[in-house]
């Protein structure tokens, strides 16, 4: 068991050494959040990571629930920095898609439907950057991105107890930034070749 603790440990460590420079760069106004986009992510992750915890994922779980902490303090931050706020029409609907989930847990008994739900929103909520990053590659900090998928990595395999549960969400938003890494990448070696050349 003590690997799985080390494991877990690891995949913490690697959350908060993600998230750091990003809250660094809220607190020196280098950065303006999405207050209501923070709040349905950081919401939406603590579900997921009670869901997780409820079908025995255990320590694995751990980076998950402070990963969503650490989101409800970039929104707290967006707040106190008054920050973007504006809210449209599908922040409205990720704001339903996160109610829908809870209400699907609560009617079936089943975490994983909420799982399902709230990881299905936050990929919905990550288009926007895929669209915005490949006109402009340089616009995200690719290292945050690599982060997570290695922290992924080390959370799933610290899990006590595999299931689609408590699996689903760090392996589909581990890939989803594995795949967003790569696409930035090719992006700004193909703008970088197109610029030499002229």
């Amino acid at each position: 068991m003590f690997y799985k603790e080390l494991l877990s440990f690891i995949a913490i460590i690697l959350t908060i050494f993600a998230y750091f420079p990003y809250i660094h760069s809220i607190l020196r106004g280098n950065t303006s959040p999405h207050l209501f986009t923070w709040i349905i992510w950081g919401s939406a992750t603590i579900v997921i990571f009670l869901a997780q915890l409820n079908d025995g994922g255990g320590i694995g779980t751990w980076s998950t629930g402070i990963s969503g902490c650490i989101a409800l303090y970039v929104a707290l931050l967006a707040y106190i920095k008054r920050a973007d706020s504006s809210i449209d029409n599908m922040d409205y609907l990720f704001l339903f898609l996160s109610l829908l989930a809870l209400f699907a847990w609560y009617f079936t008994a089943n975490p994983l439907w909420a799982v399902i739900i709230l990881t299905l929103t936050e990929l919905l909520a990550f288009t926007p950057t895929f669209r915005k990053s490949y006109s402009r590659p340089f616009s995200e900090p690719l290292h945050f991105y690599l982060l997570v998928v290695i922290r992924n990595i080390f959370a799933m395999l610290a899990l006590e107890h595999y299931s689609i549960t408590t699996l689903f969400f760090p392996a589909v938003s581990g890939l989803a930034c594995l795949c967003f890494t790569i696409m930035v990448y090719y992006r700004r070696n193909a703008i970088s070749v197109s610029a030499s050349s002229n």
